[in-house]
């Protein structure tokens, strides 16, 4: 083992739990109790639902039935998200890979979606992976994608999730050249033509001059990057607004403005009237995890449930037009003229539709429009 990285065999062979399912199933197993059960997914907060794809995977060929909310489903406090119908023994032990590959993307996908809200019009590009482990790049670009992020930074997400990766250049490259206006130039000329000409203006000089310098010496400029730290940002819409100053009299408003560096939801509303694009970094790809537990509601036919949980298996049903839902117990009839959110996605252990990233998105970003229709923004932004 080259990296201390858990084995995809170690994962789908239960080996990843915690110690007390390991306990359960030895006194389970003794006594001989193996109840037939109800064990649903659920939150106290809203959120994006991401995750999907790898929970599918851990308890396909495991003879359960699952019930689950499509990826990019805007979820709300106390509804299920996912249901498990089955003998306990047979799952027991997944309960923590399953939590784990559903709290953080949903984390993700969530910050991701408020961040993309919050914008409005403009861009949201995802810059947070170096921040992570390196073993879940592929998965925190897949959930921020489906969050709504316009693009993503990691190589790694073209070849894992077949996601095209951006990006513009670091520091480092022009420190390399020692010289700003021939990193700007050599970038110029290397790159594929079809690669935005975004020029880092903040290496060794002020913003303002070193945009300047840009559009001056520079056959092609797309755009500026300010990747200016909260720790040197003073009056950081100040700076950004002489930047826009600078570039418009010298005749480059086409010019964009490209701002990164420790950016909070603050800093995007505080700026989206004169910045085009936001690279975000651990405010989304470091999200903290969403709080799901998965609790049994029925055993045996019967309905139960530990404190603070309501018992019985779930139906939520969703009106489209006001973003509002509806739970009422999976047995009794349909609400007239809503959604049935929760959709069988595993039957005695046959994956029955493998979640697809683009369809996740998009439903994704067909919430996002309803929100500002509904004018419900800031219940979201926070």
């Amino acid at each position: 083992m080259r990296f201390l990285i858990v084995s995809d065999d170690d994962i789908k062979n239960g080996v990843v739990t915690d110690k007390y399912f390991i306990w359960t199933e030895k006194v389970l197993k003794a006594k001989n109790v193996n109840p037939k059960v109800v064990a649903e997914v659920t939150t106290s907060g809203w959120g994006v639902f991401a995750g999907l794809n790898d929970a599918l995977k851990l308890l396909e060929g495991l003879p359960v039935d699952v019930y689950a909310m499509p990826e990019g489903s805007v979820f709300f406090p106390h509804e299920p998200v996912m249901t498990i119908v089955g003998n306990y023994l047979d799952f027991a032990r997944y309960e923590t890979s399953l939590l784990g590959f559903i709290c953080h993307s949903s984390a993700v996908a969530t910050q991701a979606f408020r961040f993309k809200l919050a914008a409005e019009d403009k861009k949201i590009f995802s810059f947070g992976t170096r921040r992570m482990h390196p073993a879940i790049a592929a998965a925190i670009e897949r959930a921020a994608y489906i969050g709504g992020v316009d693009g993503v930074s990691n190589f790694a997400a073209e070849k894992y999730i077949g996601l095209p990766s951006m990006g513009t250049m670091p520091h480092a490259m022009i420190i390399c050249f020692g010289d700003q206006i021939k990193a700007w130039r050599s970038f110029d000329e290397v790159v594929d033509p079809d690669v935005s000409r975004t020029m880092l203006v903040d290496t060794y000089f002020d913003e303002k001059t070193e945009a300047i310098m840009a559009v001056e010496n520079v056959e092609n400029v797309s755009a500026v990057r300010l990747d200016t730290p909260s720790s040197r940002r003073g009056k950081f819409r100040k700076i950004v607004e002489e930047v826009r100053w600078e570039l418009d009299i010298r005749g480059r408003r086409d010019v964009r403005i490209f701002v990164s560096g420790g950016l909070s939801l603050a800093d995007v509303l505080e700026l989206r009237d004169i910045v085009d694009a936001f690279g975000v970094g651990t405010a989304i790809s470091g999200a903290g995890p969403i709080d799901f537990a998965l609790d049994i509601v029925e055993r045996e036919g019967r309905f139960v449930a530990k404190r603070g949980k309501r018992g019985g298996m779930k139906q939520v049903y969703r009106d489209w037009e006001t973003m509002e839902d509806e739970v009422r117990l999976f047995m009794e009839p349909e609400a007239e003229g809503k959604e049935a959110m929760l959709r069988k996605v595993i039957e005695r252990g046959r994956i029955l539709a493998e979640p697809d990233m683009e369809e996740a998105r998009k439903l994704a970003l067909k919430q996002m429009e309803i929100i500002r229709k509904l004018g419900r923004e800031q219940e979201f932004i926070g």
